[in-house]
Order: C-alpha cells, then structure tokens, then sequence
C-alpha cells in the first residue's frame, strides 16, 4: 500500500476523529485541523510522527490559504483532501433568523470550497489526488425542520459534482461523501436549535425533534466503520462521484428518487409543453 498525506478538517470528534484514527493507523500520515491549541496538542498525541495538527477555523477563509501553504511547505504534497468540518441547525425556516443561515453556509460550503481551492492547484500540477466531501443523506433527501442544514449539503452535492467533471480530466478524484445516522455529536452538543416561537408548527416538528433528540448517541451507523469505507474509497482505482454511507441512507435516498421519478412523470406533460 502507498502511504498518503491526508489533509483532514474537524478532527477532534466525531466523523473527523475516526477519519483520522483509521488513516494513522493505515500507516498514513494526517493532518488534522482544529480550533484551539489545546485540542492541537492533543490530536498530536495520536501518533509519534504522523499526526500533526494545525489551528484552522474553516470559516476563517483569510486563514486558509497561508495556513495551507505553510502545510504544503512543511510535509509536501495533500494527497487526500477530506472536507469534515461542519455542523447541523435544527429549526423552521421561518422561525429561524437569516444570521444563521449565513453561518451554516460558511462552515459547511464556503469553508469547504476555501480548503477545495487551497489545495487544487498542487493537485492539478501533479496530475494527482483525491477530495472528498463528507456531505450527508440530507443532501440529497429531506426533513421538515432543518432547511438550512440540507440547503448546504445540497449545495455541497451540486459542488462536488461539477468540481469532478472539471477537474477528472486532470487526475483528481473527487467524492461526495453521503453518511445517514451515525453515532457522532451530530444531534447532540454540534448541533445549534433554534428556538421554536410559532405555534402553527408544533405538530409537524416537535414531534422530529423529540425522535431526534431520542436517538442521539443510538444512531445505527458506526464512525469507525464509515472510516474504513473511507480508506477503501481512497484506495480504489476509480472512486465513485458519489457514496452514501449507512442502510438509512440507502432506503431513504432510494425512497426520494423513486418518489421524484413519479412526481416527473405525473407532470411530465406540463413540462413537456413549454417549447415553441
């Protein structure tokens, strides 16, 4: 096996954590960024010689590129972009402000894009590597009650995919990530609710956030399990465009695309009809 520099965000928990355990232990060498210095020393702790951990908030996007090119001077060429660093918002559209739709964005799809064109061009230039995006099922299906949420995977989805036709041509590689529910702080202290204020919403949410807030910490999927779905992605000659991760997401990503073809069909007429 070729060992790999991996470039991972959000690794002090969660997805990241895992994603980082599994390529150290794979023998590969990860860099892992997180938000305080504390947490730095920590994740170093992980490895002799293989961990190393930088002090990065995604959604510093004027940190990013210095941040990367000092990386890039240090241990050389990224191998492995892994975008992991995010978080859920949990509220109504119309009950939750603006301010936080703008904050989802810029941790879940514009500090993803800043990590994307950080380190693209080595990629480009060498005719080589991988970026993955670790999205989710909500970027491709959907629930009442986080719109913010799945409006930024979506977008992290339409993303990912475009960014692969542009740049297969050059040798990288690049995955959108899908995981359904996994056993991470997801639902517990990484996500923001916002507070319910609108009565008329009562009986189609507060019944999903009441299951929700139930399942956090018995989720079905295993983080260490999806970190080495991961490997076995990096590792594959001809990485998919897309991976969903998990049973949930395979029923219910499959439930919405039959749901959609019915729905294209029963107004296909009407959509036929719009041409000269």
């Amino acid at each position: 096996m070729t060992t790999k520099t991996f470039l991972i965000t959000g690794v002090s928990s969660g997805f990241g954590r895992a994603f980082a355990q599994a390529a150290l232990a794979a023998g590969h060498t990860v860099i892992g960024t997180l938000r305080s210095a504390a947490a730095v020393a920590e994740f170093e702790q992980l490895h002799p010689s293989n961990a190393h951990g930088v002090l990065l908030d995604v959604s510093d996007f004027a940190a990013i590129e210095p941040a990367i090119n000092t990386l890039l001077a240090r241990h050389g060429a990224i191998d492995v972009l892994v975008n992991n660093a995010g978080y859920g918002h949990e509220g109504t559209l119309e009950e939750s402000p603006l301010e936080e739709l703008q904050r989802q964005f810029d941790v879940n799809v514009y500090g993803a894009v800043a990590m994307i064109k950080a380190v693209l061009p080595g990629m480009r230039e060498r005719r080589s590597g991988h970026i993955i995006n670790i999205t989710s099922m909500g970027g491709m299906m959907t629930l009442p009650g986080i719109s913010y949420y799945h409006g930024s995977k979506f977008a992290l989805e339409g993303i990912s995919e475009s960014l692969a036709q542009e740049v297969e041509p050059l040798g990288v590689k690049v995955t959108a990530v899908a995981p359904g529910s996994f056993r991470t702080d997801w639902a517990g202290r990484s996500m923001v609710r916002t507070n319910r204020s609108i009565a008329d919403y009562d009986a189609v949410f507060d019944p999903i956030r009441q299951a929700r807030e139930a399942r956090s910490g018995q989720q079905p999927g295993d983080p260490d399990k999806a970190a080495q779905a991961l490997l076995t992605l990096v590792n594959a000659e001809k990485a998919p465009r897309h991976l969903l991760l998990g049973q949930d997401a395979l029923q219910l990503v499959r439930a919405k695309l039959k749901a959609l073809e019915a729905e294209i069909e029963a107004w296909e007429k009407v959509s036929a009809s719009t041409g000269y």
